[in-house]
């Protein structure tokens, strides 16, 4: 039955129709009233009086018997489907589900509390717009500085600063990328409607996820060690054509070349997964 079909038949009202017949008999009795005799001579003739008789009561009609009611059959509207639990987004909830996806001590230890699917969107669109958002990252900092050394009048970066981004890498790659975008897909509905209340109207977040994808992707390779510079507080690269780079870039950079390739290598099959889930 279409839907169509169910809404008209839930809008029929329940007629009942009831049927009475009356039947109504009416008899009369006709007697000739006289006859032709030939007349007799009158004979006197004791006179009797004859008592009035009261008739006899007629009997009652019985009533007709009515006929049952008749109702017409309903189709019993079939039983409606149990509500859907409604997902948990709360902060507890999603990290309990990333958490079985990789090392629990490793990668509990790296991520945020709070506001994990917020913190989540909000990089993830900051990180296609080019930027860097300083306070929504969904991991924590690393525990060790920024390190440089000096060689020859000029300041490089420490490849012992490139060691503090190991272990999130060794989060990255235990990560199953099918596991992680069926995560992805079940958290979808949260996540869009986070993204909508942050983006431009007609926005998609699976595009969005893309771009992001392919901006750290397309970071250059760069041999070492790696010059930098001290401008005020901050560390810039010597190099114009890499400090001209966005920040999610030169931040990708700064984890050094090995750790780059893996986290590229990664980048590489989750954005496969994403993609063929899209087809």
């Amino acid at each position: 039955m279409s839907e169509e079909d169910t809404r008209n038949r839930s809008l029929v009202p329940y007629i009942a129709i009831a049927v009475v017949l009356i039947v109504v008999i009416g008899a009369v009795l006709f007697w000739p009233a006289e006859k032709t005799i030939e007349p007799v001579p009158p004979v006197d003739v004791p006179v009797t009086t004859i008592p009035d008789v009261t008739p006899l009561p007629e009997p009652e009609e019985e009533p007709m018997e009515q006929e049952p009611e008749v109702m017409p059959e309903v189709e019993a509207e079939p039983e409606a489907a149990p509500e859907p639990i409604p997902l948990d987004t709360s902060d507890a909830a999603v990290k309990t589900e990333l958490l079985k996806l990789s090392d629990y001590d490793a990668l509990a230890r790296l991520l945020v509390n709070d506001d994990l699917l917020q913190r989540f969107v909000i990089m993830t669109n900051n990180l296609a717009d080019d930027t860097l958002p300083a306070n929504h990252q969904v991991l924590t900092a690393p525990e060790q500085s920024f390190r440089t050394f000096q060689q020859a009048d000029k300041e490089w970066i420490d490849p012992a600063s490139y060691k503090r981004y190991t272990p999130y890498v060794d989060v990255l790659e235990s990560l199953d990328p099918q596991s992680l975008e069926q995560l992805y897909e079940e958290y979808k509905p949260a996540i869009n409607k986070i993204f909508a209340e942050i983006s431009s109207p007609g926005q998609n977040f699976d595009d969005t996820l893309i771009e992001a994808m392919d901006l750290l992707l397309d970071t250059p390779e760069v041999p070492v060690p790696v010059e930098v510079y001290t401008d005020s507080v901050m560390f810039k690269f010597k190099d114009q054509r890499l400090e001209e780079l966005t920040a999610p870039q030169k931040q990708l950079l700064r984890t050094g070349p090995e750790n780059m390739r893996r986290i590229k290598a990664k980048l590489r099959e989750l954005k496969s997964a994403i993609s063929a889930a899209q087809e």
